[in-house]
C-alpha cells in the first residue's frame, strides 16, 4: 500500500501483516511509524475479509523502541521535549489500537525489542519468538523509566522484585526466559511461518468469540472477581443471541465444520 512508508501492509489469506520496515534503525518507531501501524490496524479491523492481523519487522530487530532522532523527544536545539506528550499522542495510542483491536494480534518476533518496542510486543495478544531474542527494558540507561504500559505488564507477569530488577538494571531476557514467564507463547527458529499457522487457526474460530474472549480476560486483569462475572454474564448473553452460537451449534449436532460468519 503506498500510504505506507515506515512498514509494510499486505494480507495473507484472512490474515493481515504489518512489517515494522526500517531495518536501517533497527525498526525504532518515529511519529509517522507509529500512525501507520495505528491506521493499518484500524483499517484491518474494518476489513471483513480479514479475521487476525500478524505484527512483524524486516532485519535484525523486532523493534528497538522511539527513534531517538525523532523531533518529537529530541529538538534540534537541544531545549527540552515534553516527553509526556509523545507518550499521550503516539505511544498510548498506538498500545490501545493493539489492546482495542475485536481482531487478535500475533507478534512474529524476528530480533531485539528494547524499550517501549517491548511494550509493543507486551500489548498484543500471541507472541512467537526466535530462538535467543533479547528483551530488554533499557529505559534507565538513557534516565527515563518504562512506558507504554510495560509497568503494569511486566509486575503482573513477573511479580514486584523481578520486574523491578529487569527495569532497573538493563539486563536482557532471552526468549526462553520469556517463555517461562509467560510473557510469549512460543519459540520456533520459523517464527513468522509458526504466527501465521495460529492465525490461521485463529480464522476458524466465531469472530465475535475471539473478539469477546479477549476483552474479558483483558477485562479479568484489573476486575475483582464479582466484576468479572458480570462481565462474562454479558458477554455470554451477547454471544448467545448470535447467528454464529447458532451455527456452532448446528455444525456440531450434524457433526459438520461450522461456517462463522461474526453476526
Amino acid at each position: 500500500m503506498s500510504e505506507f512508508k515506515y512498514t509494510k501492509v499486505e494480507t495473507h489469506e484472512q490474515t493481515g501483516i504489518i512489517t515494522l520496515n526500517r531495518p536501517d534503525v533497527y525498526n525504532a518507531l518515529n511519529y509517522e511509524g507509529k500512525h501507520e501501524i495505528i491506521r493499518a490496524i484500524k483499517g484491518f479491523n474494518k476489513d471483513k475479509n480479514v479475521r487476525s492481523i500478524v505484527l512483524t519487522a524486516e532485519g535484525k530487530a523486532f523493534c528497538s523502541g522511539q527513534d531517538l532522532n525523532d523531533r518529537t523527544v529530541n529538538s534540534k536545539d537541544g531545549s527540552p521535549v515534553d516527553i509526556g506528550k509523545t507518550l499521550k499522542t503516539e505511544w498510548n495510542p498506538l498500545i490501545e489500537a493493539i489492546r482495542n483491536s475485536e481482531k487478535m494480534i500475533i507478534a512474529a518476533i524476528n530480533g531485539v525489542c528494547a524499550g517501549a518496542g517491548l511494550s509493543v510486543v507486551m500489548a498484543s495478544d500471541l507472541k512467537v519468538a526466535k530462538p535467543q531474542v533479547r528483551f530488554i527494558s533499557g529505559f534507565t540507561q538513557i534516565g527515563l523509566a518504562p512506558d507504554a504500559g510495560m509497568s503494569s505488564t511486566l509486575t503482573k507477569a513477573m511479580g514486584y522484585s523481578k520486574a523491578l530488577e529487569f527495569a532497573l538494571f538493563g539486563r536482557a531476557l532471552m526468549s526462553e526466559q520469556m517463555l517461562e514467564y509467560g510473557l510469549i507463547n512460543e519459540i520456533s527458529d520459523d517464527y513468522k511461518t509458526r504466527a501465521l499457522e495460529m492465525a490461521a487457526e485463529v480464522n476458524t474460530l466465531p469472530p465475535l468469540s475471539v473478539k469477546m474472549v479477549k476483552k474479558n480476560l483483558q477485562y479479568a486483569l484489573d476486575k475483582s472477581f464479582d466484576e468479572v462475572i458480570q462481565r462474562e454474564t454479558y458477554a455470554q448473553r451477547f454471544l448467545g443471541f448470535s447467528k454464529d452460537y447458532k451455527e456452532g451449534v448446528s455444525a456440531f449436532l450434524e457433526k459438520r465444520k461450522p461456517n462463522f460468519k461474526g453476526e
